[in-house]
């Protein structure tokens, strides 16, 4: 049985930073892409960064780009998160989730984890 659990959210200041974990248990990450999602009050899950299998590349949406770097360790079979100059919109609860493929459709997703809060406030 899969079980996908994220970890290091938590309050921040705007300007500041968090590292985000996600490890998966059950399942071998080699094969797979992670991907980062976040969902804030009242809005649809958007997806903001992307592990791919493979090449290993990385992607990240434009919102993100330049501010989050996305890194994996497949001994750990954990991803993570580093997320730089954090401002009040990115507050939202952050999920990871597998796929056989980057991509920023939440519905082609699996075995998601029960998420981490991340609120950035002053």
């Amino acid at each position: 049985q899969v079980q996908t659990v994220e970890s290091g959210g938590g309050l921040v200041q705007p300007g500041g930073s968090l590292r985000l974990s996600c490890t998966i248990f059950g399942m071998t990450l080699d094969y797979y892409a992670i991907g980062w999602f976040r969902q804030a009050p009242g809005k649809a899950r958007e997806g903001v960064a992307c592990f791919s299998t493979g090449d290993h590349s990385q992607h990240y949406s434009d919102v993100v780009k330049g501010r989050f770097t996305i890194s994996r360790d497949n001994a750990k079979n954990t991803v993570y998160l580093q997320m730089n100059s954090l401002q009040p919109e990115d507050t939202a609860v952050y999920y990871c989730a597998t796929n056989r493929v980057c991509s920023w459709a939440a519905t082609r997703y699996e075995n998601w984890g029960q998420g981490t809060q991340v609120t950035v406030s002053s």
